[in-house]
């Protein structure tokens, strides 16, 4: 209860920087969904906002609880994104991507003028790597692409990666929102999340990775009794 707890008092915190007539990207996952729950009782008191989706996911649960959205081919200009993350550094730099929407959730934080990120405290790490790094690939020529993955990992200091394809409870392969599929990279440790950012991006297949590197401007960090706000520039 109490990580429950840690999860609502930094989406309560993050209530602080949304605004009347903004354009809002809503983000995936256990503490995002927070966020849209209390978004849309300030909606609900007469709150005027539009919002984006990063997922399927939160497209059903905006839409249950008459968050408004808009496609975002009409979309000119996203003031706010709020989203959770896997790992967050002391630089601000994340993992993302444990609930497969890490494409979707990467366009819309670049398009953003301003990233909040809102997490519990197991997610705060002093270097990135622990939780899987997931890549996003293209279903045509994945097991190539997974084996020059591997490779990258290697070659950028990473001692003994292991790579998975991401499988669902069934054992059939994962397929995202986008038609991909998820690689988890076991890495435990990332001496250079910067550097691995760009290698991976060079790849042909790789389509996203979960590295967020330079996006996030705000991290906001739930406990017991409040939250503790970090700013980036």
């Amino acid at each position: 209860m109490a990580n429950e707890l840690e999860k609502e008092n930094a989406a309560i915190a993050a209530m602080e920087y949304v605004e009347d007539g903004m354009t809002i990207g809503l983000g995936t996952g256990s503490t995002a969904k927070y966020f849209v729950e209390l978004l849309a009782d300030e909606v609900a008191d007469g709150l005027v906002v539009r919002c984006i989706e990063t997922s399927e996911q939160t497209r059903r649960l905006a839409e249950s609880l008459g968050v408004p959205l808009i496609p975002f081919e009409q979309v000119e200009r996203i003031h706010l994104t709020v989203d959770g993350a896997d790992e967050v550094d002391e630089q601000g730099q994340l993992i993302k991507g444990g609930g497969a929407a890490l494409l979707r959730e990467k366009i819309i934080a670049n398009a953003s003028d301003h990233m909040v990120v809102i997490a519990d405290p197991s997610k705060q790490v002093e270097r990135l790597g622990a939780f899987p790094l997931p890549v996003e690939v293209t279903p045509f020529g994945y097991t190539i692409t997974a084996k020059i993955v591997y490779d990258v990992l290697v070659a950028s200091g990473i001692d003994k990666p292991r790579v998975s394809l991401r499988r669902m409870e069934g054992q059939e392969l994962l397929v995202t929102d986008g038609g991909n599929h998820i690689l988890d990279c076991h890495c435990e440790r990332i001496p250079d999340a910067e550097a691995l950012a760009a290698r991976l991006s060079n790849i042909p297949g790789v389509v996203e990775h979960g590295l967020f590197i330079g996006l996030t401007r705000t991290v906001i960090i739930g406990n017991e009794n409040g939250a503790t706000v970090f700013e980036f520039s």
